[in-house]
């Protein structure tokens, strides 16, 4: 199935959209590190990054909607550009020792500014996939894949900023990371892959304004399901930073961070071979149901290998989770408004990572790790509880094209 999915996409695609997106998950980390070694405030460095962090928030869906209107190679070509600047600019004030206002300025526009490769290269590889004629499975592939580049480009990317952290400086990660930006988010924005996803003019496929923009009760759902996942992560973050630091060994955070990030990648690879016969709605609830089970031993995790078992097996409930929701919001929300949803998932889990980290944070300082572990079960216990309390329509087919076929008077909210 993989080697259908790599013809299909091609040589050069994959490569192109996996070094653009690496960026995004190298200035998150690379912020917090250049601004706490300048300014030597570690309260500085936390609201520049958490600034960073509300800007890619708040502007991810408004790129992904502009995306959606005007097709991705003059928009992600514009941000990408625009990123490259405004990281640059964080670097050379947080050089200088610009005041805080201005560091958080410059983050806020770092984080808005984020082309959003990860979630645009999906619904391409998505919309390549619907205009070839490809069945469900093979699109569920091609989701899996796209699943796995991220899952290694949130692993590789803290490593590289912290590789380069110590053979140089923090500065020199960001300053790499703007260069990606501009070479490899163009030459994604400009991959002839990119008219795939070109809206439509002609008027055999206009519809009412009022029926491209309805958006199924359940997209807010699976919205809602990635906010909670991104808390899974951010709480698991803190916890895992607090507890190797009670165990002396606070240089094993990023491992066994990338532990988790390895064995998720791994297991993403894997859910193209679950059969067809098993329904997303399924796979979501049984996700879910993983993450509650696996996440719980967190709370009892007292020595460091115990932590790198406990979070290695966790890790496996995560990419099935994220890769369901995912080709959940394909299946049923109009292809129109496709590329603004995808961002929106991803904008959720950088949301509520943030706050998660940032609440979880203050809760292991002064409880301890437990605490943070317990931010990260109640995270998962609600996703269970929302997947299977939504209504989630069952998913159907869509056309070549990529549009939902639906029955004649099929209720839609939103």
């Amino acid at each position: 199935m993989y080697r259908d999915t790599l013809s299909l996409l091609g040589p050069v695609l994959p490569v192109v959209s996996f070094l653009g997106r690496l960026p995004t998950a190298m200035c998150q980390l690379g912020s917090l590190l250049l601004v706490a070694e300048t300014s030597g405030s570690l309260a500085t460095a936390g609201l520049t990054g958490g600034a960073l962090a509300a800007g890619q928030t708040v502007a991810g869906p408004l790129v992904g909607r502009l995306a959606d209107r005007h097709g991705q190679r003059g928009v992600v070509l514009a941000a990408s550009l625009a990123n490259a600047v405004a990281v640059a600019a964080l670097v050379l004030a947080a050089l200088a020792q610009a005041p805080t206002g201005g560091l958080m300025a410059l983050g806020v526009l770092a984080g808005a500014t984020v082309p959003q490769v990860g979630p645009l290269a999906r619904t391409r590889s998505v919309a390549l996939a619907r205009r070839s004629g490809a069945d469900d499975r093979l699109v569920g592939a091609v989701l899996s894949f796209e699943g796995t580049l991220d899952e290694v480009s949130f692993v590789l990317g803290p490593a590289f900023v912290g590789l380069a952290a110590a053979l140089a400086h923090p500065a020199a990660a960001l300053l790499a990371a703007a260069l990606l930006l501009v070479v490899c988010g163009s030459a994604f924005a400009l991959h002839p892959t990119a008219r795939a996803t070109a809206p439509e003019r002609s008027a055999s496929t206009r519809k009412s304004a009022a029926e491209r923009t309805r958006l199924p009760g359940s997209a807010y759902a699976l919205r809602g399901t990635m906010v909670l996942q991104g808390a899974m992560f951010g709480a698991s973050q803190a916890g895992i930073t607090a507890l190797t630091e009670e165990l002396g060994a606070p240089a094993q955070a990023g491992l066994v961070y990338a532990a988790m990030g390895v064995m998720s990648a791994a297991v993403g690879l894997s859910m193209a071979a679950v059969p067809a016969r098993v329904g997303l709605t399924t796979r979501w609830r049984a996700a879910t149901a993983g993450l509650v089970v696996l996440s719980v031993p967190l709370l009892f995790v007292g020595s460091l290998g115990a932590l790198y078992a406990v979070v290695v097996v966790l890790g496996a409930a995560y990419a099935p989770h994220l890769i369901t929701v995912f080709g959940l919001t394909e299946r049923t929300v109009p292809a129109a408004r496709l590329a603004e949803s995808m961002a929106f998932l991803t904008s959720g889990i950088v949301g509520g990572q943030a706050l998660a980290l940032a609440l979880s944070g203050r809760l292991a300082e002064g409880r301890g790790a437990p605490a943070a572990f317990a931010v990260a079960v109640g995270a998962a216990a609600a996703c269970a509880v929302l997947s299977w309390s939504a209504r989630i329509p069952v998913p159907r087919p869509r056309t070549p094209e990529g549009a939902v076929l639906r029955p004649a008077g099929a209720e839609r909210s939103g």
